[in-house]
């Protein structure tokens, strides 16, 4: 068998990897809260987002993929060069998910994969192939990396403020809490978690969808970029199956570590990052359900009361982030050197 064609399986093998890696740390995120505040049961919170994770990449378009597949021009590199990129961007991100998971962070796979996607084109096939998004900035508009780049800085920030408003208006709104009131609110939570199942299954199973998009271009399989149904398919399968086994070492780190999540802050949570993820998607930014679930959940703690925020905690999965883009690209650049000494 072809060595291109082999190391395409190997890159369709990786990324449901990937995505599963994916799915598993991002699960924690979205139901932390809910099992946190005791307002649904662990499988039934799981079930939930793991369906809508499902449902979203076959229902929406494909605008994330887009942006992440096409800012490493790989149509003029050779196909072991190619092949390179996208093999030492998919083994940097799943190497960074699963020490981080080991030790309990929420981190981000999207920075991961962003970042080796970057690092290992740097090596392989040079600066001047990497969309850098320069030129477009001076005519206001965001492509490439620094659309990349921008979605996945901006959007925790926004998760932040969006989750500090919404708060704030649940206070102001249900100042007179009722048993009445808990009980729509615990079913206003089915809801909530479908919808940000769904934002995030529209969101990050496009990343992987990029990768393979990226690998059948250098292989000569497609002659421009393009992501056929079965990759949609394969995953959506996988990252909700990443999902169905969430990892509970960062349940405990969101759920208990950094506030004591109440009710009201547990559908805050789950509203501020679906809304946060779906207007990144609709504009084709990618963005880290990890980041902006954890920003969200530190703006509704802010609003409550901020005394009460852990935030020495909270500094510790901040900091962890501003690791995970060089750390990634360090890790893409070494991967994709190891595997085109191999290759060669």
């Amino acid at each position: 068998m072809d060595g291109s064609i082999i190391a395409l399986i190997a890159v369709v093998l990786a990324v449901g990897i990937f995505d599963f890696t994916n799915g598993f740390h991002d699960a924690a995120d979205m139901v932390a809260t809910a099992i946190a505040s005791r307002a649904m049961k662990p499988a039934t919170a799981i079930a939930i987002v793991g369906l809508f994770t499902f449902i979203a990449p076959l229902t929406i378009g494909l605008a994330v993929a887009d942006t992440i597949g096409t800012f490493v021009d790989l149509r003029s590199a050779s196909a072991i060069a190619g092949e390179s990129v996208v093999i030492a961007a998919l083994f940097s991100a799943i190497t960074y998910n699963v020490g981080t998971w080991l030790l309990g962070i929420p981190s981000s796979s999207s920075n991961s994969l962003a970042g080796g996607l970057v690092g290992a084109g740097l090596y392989a096939i040079g600066r001047d192939h990497i969309n850098w998004g320069m030129h477009a900035l001076s005519g206001g508009n965001l492509e490439g990396v620094a659309k990349v780049f921008t979605g996945l800085l901006v959007s925790p920030l926004c998760g932040f403020i969006i989750g500090y408003l919404i708060m704030k208006f649940f206070f102001a709104a249900f100042s007179r809490f009722t048993v009445k009131v808990e009980s729509l609110l615990k079913a206003s939570q089915y809801f909530s978690m479908a919808w940000l199942g769904f934002s995030h299954g529209a969101n990050d199973a496009q990343k992987g969808m990029a990768i393979i998009g990226m690998m059948l271009l250098s292989s000569n399989v497609t002659s421009d970029f393009q992501v056929p149904v079965w990759v949609v398919i394969w995953c959506a399968s996988a990252i909700t199956l990443g999902t169905v086994f969430g990892g509970w070492r960062i349940i405990r780190t969101l759920g208990f570590g950094l506030i004591k999540v109440k009710l009201l802050q547990s559908v805050a949570n789950q509203l501020s990052s679906a809304l946060v993820n779906t207007l990144a998607t609709s504009i084709g930014a990618p963005t880290s359900t990890t980041q902006v679930v954890t920003a969200s959940l530190l703006g509704n703690g802010a609003a409550r009361n901020p005394r009460r925020v852990k935030w020495k905690t909270a500094a510790g999965i901040v900091s962890s982030w501003w690791i995970n883009l060089p750390a990634s690209m360090a890790m893409g650049w070494f991967f994709c050197f190891v595997y085109m000494q191999i290759r060669s």
